[in-house]
Formats: structure tokens, sequence, C-alpha cells
């Protein structure tokens, strides 16, 4: 069977920001001009993380989360995730781009940004894609960096966004809600107790989690629907007094059976930092004043 032609995106896509979307658009329009596939390459872990032996970045999204937010935002319909091994670390960037992306995935067209590395100690970049494409008679483009307010998009800069809270701003930077996407867990069922039954969520290993707080969130069903809720990310001080994080979201004006769906969680607004409160009471009355909040904040959305 004849292989597919894809025109293929490089990168590792961490949140897949507004930068990467330079990227991803000029797929589709290179796609859509030769009649291929819209695809990007990205990998299951960090680089660093298995040159450097040790976890030392920690991730926006998980791979699940990266392939959907291309799918959704940018209409890619192939992202391939390829295995960041030792095999693929040393393999010469010139055998990566004929071998692995033209001999396995059909690549008729290669989009990178202008920072992009790849192949053993990161001796592929941007000026050797060009010329070996040319080489091969296929087309590739080189993207220059994105800035917004004279900064450069990148992950790393959005990733401190994160960590301190500041939802709003990294979504300015990412161009779409930060996401969670997770299995709804059994908790503890105190929100039950409380009189506002809640979903538990996971950040997956090696996900960054956002600062500690209470968030204004939307909630996505596998049936498409949404509803907004307030979301806890915490060690929940006033009743545990642990250290395990825990993701809970109270959604609003709702009433269902959620355990054991899929469901995706976007990220707005930081409402205020957690603490620890005197009674389940106080801790009820802030929840409801949280809500109000969120609430308000959709409608003037």
């Amino acid at each position: 069977m004849q292989q597919e032609k894809r025109v293929i995106a490089l990168g590792f896509f961490d949140g897949v920001h507004l930068g990467h979307g330079a990227l991803l658009r000029r797929v589709g329009e290179m796609a859509d001009r030769l009649g291929a596939v819209p695809a990007a390459v990205t990998f299951d872990t960090h680089p660093e993380n298995l040159i450097l032996k040790v976890p030392t970045v920690p991730l926006l999204s998980s791979p699940l989360d990266r392939a959907e937010l291309m799918r959704r935002y940018y209409g890619i319909r192939d992202v391939i995730v390829a295995h960041f091994d030792e095999r693929m670390m040393h393999m010469p960037w010139r055998e990566f781009v004929t071998d692995y992306l033209v001999g396995e995935n059909g690549a008729v067209y290669l989009v990178a940004g202008h920072d992009f590395h790849f192949g053993y100690k990161g001796e592929g970049n941007p000026e050797r894609l060009r010329e070996l494409c040319g080489e091969l008679g296929i087309g590739c483009d080189i993207i220059p960096k994105v800035e917004r307010d004279h900064i450069t998009i990148s992950s790393t800069y959005i990733r401190t966004l994160v960590a301190q809270g500041e939802m709003e701003r990294a979504n300015e930077f990412l161009g779409h809600p930060h996401t969670l996407t997770d299995t709804v867990a059994h908790g503890k069922k105190l929100g039950s107790t409380l009189g506002f039954p809640t979903v538990n969520l996971r950040f997956q290993p090696g996900v960054l989690v956002p600062a500690h707080g209470v968030y204004a969130t939307k909630v996505w069903f596998e049936n498409g629907e949404s509803r907004p809720a307030v979301t806890n990310i915490g060690v929940r001080p006033t009743v545990d007094d642990g250290d395990k994080v825990t993701v809970e979201g109270f959604i609003l004006d709702f009433c269902g059976d959620l355990y054991g769906q899929t469901v995706r969680m976007e990220f707005y607004r930081r409402l205020r930092g957690e603490r620890k409160f005197d009674s389940l009471e106080a801790l009820k009355e802030e929840v409801m004043h949280n809500a109000e909040q969120t609430r308000a904040y959709f409608n003037a959305r």
C-alpha cells in the first residue's frame, strides 16, 4: 500500500503555545497545497530528561493533551509521538531526516522553528535541515521566533507563569486555556458531605503542577458539554494536613456521576491561594463565594 504523504512540523510542542502555532498553521497551509496529511512529530519525554539522566524539565502538558491541542486548535491530523530512548538520542541527524521522517513517515515537507536542534548531540540545526531537504527534493520552512509584548513566546516562560499561578497571562501566550485531561477518580467524598460534589483529577508524573490555590475553571465532558467549576489545587490543609497534591473541581449547576469518565479541565484564573480554614463551615462559605466569582467571570466573558 502506498504511504501517505505528510507535511510534518518538528518540535517538542510542550503546551502547544502561539510560537508552536506558527509552525502548525504553516503545516496546514502546505498540506492543503500539496494534498498531504498535516502532521507533527513530538516526543513522549523531554530529551533533556534522558540526556541528563534526571527529570529536570517539568512539562506543561502530557503527551495526550499535547496531541489533542494540536488537533483541536490547528487541525493537525497525525500526531506522531516518538519514543525518545537511547536509540533516538544517538541517531545521526541525517538519518533522523532520511530514515525516520522521510522513510518511515512519508515526509514531503518539513517545518521547524528557528532554534530546532535534533539528532546526536543536537548536531542537526535549521540550516542543515534546509540544505538536506534541498538534496532530498522535499520542501522546508524555518519559522522565526514569535513574540508577544516584546517577549519571545516559549514553553520555559509559560512554565514560570503557570508555576506562579498567573494563569490569565499564561493563556495569552498559549493562545488557549491551560489544560488537564484525566479520568475522574474517586476521592474522599468530602465535597458531597459539604453539599458540593466534586471531580478528582491528577496531573501525570512529570507534568508541572500550577501554584496551589483555587481557580476558575471549565470542565468538558465526553459528550461535548461543558460547565464552569471552582477547582482547588493543593494539599487541602483544612481536612488533610498531608502533602499529597490533589486537583478537586466543584462543577457548578451539575448533578451526575462522572466517575470513570475522561474529562478536560481548562484553567482560566487563580481566585486565591490555598489556605487553612478554622472549620468546615468556613471552608464551605468560602467555596460558595468562589463559585459566585467563577460565575461572574464566565458571564463577563
